[in-house]
């Protein structure tokens, strides 16, 4: 899977930007806020959608403007090749419309997943292991969205599910409405949310074998890593997720309505990396974290390969400089065997020369990218 060009209108700081890309490794190089990440943003979103650092998607219009357009050709696709075009118009609460087409026909933002698998390794994965678990589903749930299709009107239903619910709560407690009227969001909690949790845990039994496998071949002499679900509606023996939901919410009520929130469902779960029976969150090195998050990244990279049937794209934004030489020379082997792979950095003595030799280098300056190495 490769870009062989791409395309953006006032997006993020470019106004007007169409270049083509080679096979191989693209390394582009540049300072810090010279819009190397808002570039792979930029296929990060024709490839799933959403912005891993945009709050809303309005943000990703440049500023002054009203639309932002991204238009990508995409070879190695079931079809051969593929045009995706994402136009994202700012509404006036800084949201944003989208509208997605494939090949000129409209589809629906879950259809990108197909034509345009991803895999994202950008800093704030540095925090995958210690970081919030909002992190670690929002990783998860990104690499359901291109295993899964449905998942992502699902999850985006259960997203707007609980701001109702929510609402609904703090007026109860405040004895504007009757804990009666949310019983029809309760069955949205407990249908969407069970699919959600099944979804995630299909997912990470998945990611079992090339999660083991990655982590040996990085750190062999380390104990074997796995992923754990941790959720506060785990089934007794004979329930399914949906009962578990449901009795949870059961023992939950009262504490729900005198908080105002919802306190059960997918949307408090956790997924915790662990090795010899301990969370690493709480007993490993920086080392030994940064080789998790590595070898997680890496399976997610053999997921989607064997989802998909070819190796999806893979975006690196800034974090050879993280990684010792050893995982750096893991992962050079990796994006090696690649039809093509994105690499930024602020300088390429961070990288493996033998890379950088085998690499299409990029120079990009605010709202600019061309060939070359300055």
């Amino acid at each position: 899977m490769r870009v062989e060009r791409l395309s953006l209108t006032t997006f993020r700081s470019y106004s007007a930007l169409d270049v083509s890309f080679a096979d191989g490794p693209q390394v582009v190089v540049g300072p810090n806020a010279a819009g190397k990440t808002s570039l792979l943003e930029s296929i990060l979103v024709l490839g799933t959608a959403r912005s891993h650092r945009a709050g809303q998607d309005g943000e990703l219009v440049s500023w002054g403007a009203e639309f932002a357009r991204l238009e990508a050709e995409v070879v190695g696709t079931a079809q051969g090749s593929d045009k995706v075009e994402l136009v994202i118009v700012r509404t006036a609460t800084g949201g944003g419309r989208k509208r997605v087409l494939v090949n000129g026909v409209a589809r629906r933002p879950a259809a990108l997943a197909a034509t345009l698998p991803v895999v994202l390794f950008a800093p704030e994965d540095m925090l995958l292991v210690v970081g919030s678990p909002g992190l670690r589903r929002n990783s998860l749930d990104t690499l359901i969205a291109q295993t899964v299709p449905a998942s992502a009107a699902t999850m985006s239903t259960y997203a707007r599910t609980l701001t109702q619910r929510n609402n609904l709560l703090r007026q109860v407690r405040e004895g504007m409405a009757a804990p009666d009227e949310l019983r029809y969001w309760d069955e949205v909690v407990i249908n969407d949310g069970a699919q959600i949790v099944d979804w995630r845990r299909a997912a990470l039994a998945q990611l079992s074998r090339p999660l083991s496998a990655a982590h040996q071949e990085i750190a062999p002499g380390e104990e074997p890593l796995e992923l754990r679900y941790l959720t506060n509606a785990e089934p007794q023996p004979g329930e399914t997720t949906r009962d578990a939901l449901r009795r949870r919410l059961i023992d939950t009520s009262e504490k729900e309505m005198w908080n105002g929130a919802t306190l059960i469902g997918p949307h408090r779960d956790d997924i915790a990396f662990v090795s010899d029976e301990r969370e690493l969150a709480s007993s490993a090195s920086r080392g030994q974290q940064r080789t998790a998050i590595l070898a997680y990244k890496l399976a997610q990279l053999d997921l989607l390969t064997d989802s998909v049937g070819q190796p999806p794209l893979l975006l690196l934004d800034d974090v050879f400089s993280e990684l010792d030489p050893d995982r750096r020379a893991h992962l050079v082997r990796r994006i090696g065997a690649l039809p093509q792979a994105f690499v930024t950095t602020t300088t390429t003595d961070d990288l493996d020369p033998a890379l950088v030799a085998a690499s299409t280098v990029w120079t990009v300056s605010p709202g600019q990218l061309r060939q070359g190495n300055r």
